[in-house]
């Protein structure tokens, strides 16, 4: 590796910054809050979270569209509404970086064509894996499967558990937030959006 200016940090193609400067900010942390990076227990604790973090913000480096350009349209004229419920997803907030966890259910009204369903809980995976607030992760994962599928309408609805709140601040165990995108005949037709919120909360037709 070449020498770098001691007055900025080593810069790479991941994000501009070198792997061993992303570990000396971790050392840097672990000091400012009182502890020794030098010793035993947390010497390898730089690496890890690193690790860590190349694993938790892994979505930045994926286009989410690209899951669902492979289509398939022998499906005998099925026109109705296809629903994923109970996606679990781990995320972290872009406010503390503290995780976010929860599930998201996702539905589309199919216009000729459908996906392959893994592929609606890779898109969930690829906009969790990055910093969040929850209501844009749930803008953000209707409108790619609107953008690209074109359906008559899209749903999605997230539920999440915020370790903000939950482990700092006021401290609220248990409590959850939920967040919805509703597009198309989601949000326009009473009857396919009541048809959704059913199938979500009960996980049969009404």
């Amino acid at each position: 590796m070449k020498p770098t200016d001691s007055n900025s940090p080593p810069h790479d193609k991941a994000g501009g910054v070198t792997r061993e400067a992303a570990e000396e900010a971790v050392k840097t942390l672990l000091l400012w809050s009182g502890d020794d990076p030098h010793r035993e227990g947390l010497r390898d604790t730089p690496a890890r979270v690193v690790r860590a973090y190349e694993d938790w913000c892994s979505g930045y480096k994926i286009d989410a569209a690209d899951y669902l350009r492979r289509t398939f349209e022998e499906v005998a004229g099925y026109d109705e509404m296809v629903i994923l419920r109970d996606i679990t997803f781990e995320s972290h907030c872009e406010h503390h970086m503290a995780p976010i966890i929860g599930r998201a259910h996702v539905g589309y009204l199919p216009h000729n064509k459908v996906v392959g369903i893994s592929k609606l809980a890779r898109v969930v995976d690829v906009y969790a894996r990055r910093f969040q607030v929850q209501e844009k992760m749930t803008a953000e994962i209707a409108s790619c499967i609107a953008d690209v599928l074109k359906p008559r309408g899209v749903g999605v609805i997230i539920e999440a558990s915020h370790q903000c709140m939950t482990t700092r601040g006021v401290h609220k165990s248990g409590v959850s937030m939920v967040t919805s995108t509703l597009l198309g005949s989601f949000r326009e037709d009473p009857r396919t959006r009541a048809e959704f919120l059913g199938i979500v909360q009960t996980g049969t037709h009404r």
